[in-house]
């Protein structure tokens, strides 16, 4: 039965482009007509960039036809509920990757390259635009080791949240371009009477990693690994890097170790902070009155450059067509993918509380003065490193390595040096038994 549906859909779709031996202008409309009826399952997160997604999609329903069925799921549970999807066969029509699960959804074949539909006058939108895209986001976000598969969906960017009056107050009209400036200028003269210069959330799990641990590596030169992935944590720009985050603490609240997300951006809504690096989507949140009592001194720019430039923290994810799905799901997947991420959507997008990655978007004068963060994300976009955190399989392992011993060093129970080659012998350890050193895996991250 699905391959006499697959045939028919093929006809439908053939007969829609070709009428009196003339192509036709393509419409999301036709070329979805061969799919009509088609349900679609995808995971999505409780977050602002889905929600945005979701009060578009009666829009994209009525257009085409296609049902799309979301599952909201917390984050914690995301990979788990696809891996184990993707392994059985299971019902999942589209990926939703994070920036760390890329290598791992690519690797095991569990995503379809994004040319095989690009490459379909049928199915491909000619203002698809992939050059719209902001380069690093769609690397980084989407592409491994050189292949496309996925479209840039609610993506993120480390910025620096400032509170303007409290710089002005300490006789600052500006926030600080260097970490080095953080650290000998703004930090003791924001610090005192019970108020902080700077909160890093800390706390061990992926924020510990890769929002505190790797946010002083790349600033400052360092990586978690070199060429030959061997470890570089020992190396001397890892570990001042690493050093700078241990002195800065000083001008940090006290137990800084246990702070989240929530408690880093509640410090400075509440105006217990002057400054913290977090990620644009907490931007509504300091912003609202109803959450923030800062909301009239928020200011946006992008993070402290250190010795080696800006390297933001990236976050976010992907939409990929699964290719456990069939024949129409794939294609109609696709054409909601495409329709989700496109230019001509990502003005709405944004306006729902979405971060879209189409630079065409953020040229939007009206939208620029609108979100007052467009333009620091828009300069952290400009530079960056895909593997923030490494993309292949292995992460999950080797994040929890990170989070055990970056937490140590921090609460000062091993030093610097020793933690880092602690965290350097057990990532070894994982990647030999990868097969990264003895020619079975790629060296790619």
């Amino acid at each position: 039965m699905k391959l006499k549906m697959h045939v028919s859909a093929l006809a439908l779709a053939a007969s829609a482009f070709a009428i009196g031996g003339q192509a036709q202008a393509w419409t999301l409309e036709e070329a979805a007509k061969p799919y009509a009826g088609t349900e679609l399952e995808v995971l999505f997160l409780d977050r602002p960039g889905y929600n945005a997604a979701i009060q578009m999609l009666p829009d994209f329903e009525a257009a085409t036809g296609i049902k799309v069925n979301y599952t909201v799921v917390p984050y914690e549970n995301a990979l788990g509920e696809q891996v184990r999807d993707f392994a059985a066969g299971g019902d999942l029509d589209i990926a939703l990757i994070d920036l760390v699960w890329m290598g791992n959804f690519a690797e095991n074949g569990w995503v379809v390259p994004s040319e095989t539909f690009i490459n379909n006058p049928e199915l491909a939108d000619p203002e698809l635009d992939m050059a719209d895209f902001f380069p690093l986001v769609l690397d980084a976000f989407g592409s491994w080791n050189g292949v496309n598969y996925g479209l840039p969906f609610d993506n993120y960017s480390g910025l620096l949240f400032y509170n303007r009056c409290m710089l002005e107050a300490a006789g600052f009209d500006k926030p600080p371009a260097t970490w080095q400036e953080v650290m000998d200028t703004y930090g003791p003269a924001l610090t005192k009477d019970g108020k902080y210069a700077y909160a890093l959330q800390s706390k061990r799990n992926e924020t510990q990693s890769a929002d505190s641990f790797a946010r002083f590596l790349w600033p400052f030169g360092g990586s978690f690994l070199n060429a030959e992935f061997k470890s570089n944590l020992n190396s001397p720009e890892s570990q001042a890097g690493l050093q700078f985050r241990q002195d800065l603490m000083k001008f940090m609240p006290e137990g800084i170790v246990a702070y989240d997300h929530a408690e880093t951006v509640n410090a400075f809504a509440q105006g217990d902070v002057a400054m913290i690096t977090e990620w644009s989507a907490f931007y509504s949140t300091v912003v609202s009155p109803e959450t923030s009592t800062v909301a009239d001194c928020v200011e946006i720019a992008p993070e402290p450059t250190g010795p080696a430039g800006r390297k933001p923290a990236l976050g976010g994810f992907s939409l990929a067509v699964a290719s456990q799905a069939d024949e129409a799901e794939q294609a109609a997947g696709w054409l909601f993918i495409q329709w989700v991420t496109s230019k001509a959507n990502a003005g709405k997008y944004l306006e729902m509380g979405g971060v879209p990655a189409r630079q065409s978007a953020y040229a939007d004068p009206a939208l620029a003065e609108k979100f007052k963060f467009i333009p620091a994300l828009v300069e952290s976009w400009q530079e960056g490193v895909p593997e923030f955190r490494p993309r292949f399989a292995e992460w999950p392992a080797i994040t929890e390595i990170v989070q055990e011993w970056g937490t140590k060093m921090m609460l000062g129970e091993v030093s610097i040096e020793e933690g880092a080659k602690t965290i350097g012998e057990q990532m070894e350890a994982v990647l030999a038994e990868a097969g990264y050193y003895d020619g079975k895996k790629p060296l790619a991250q």
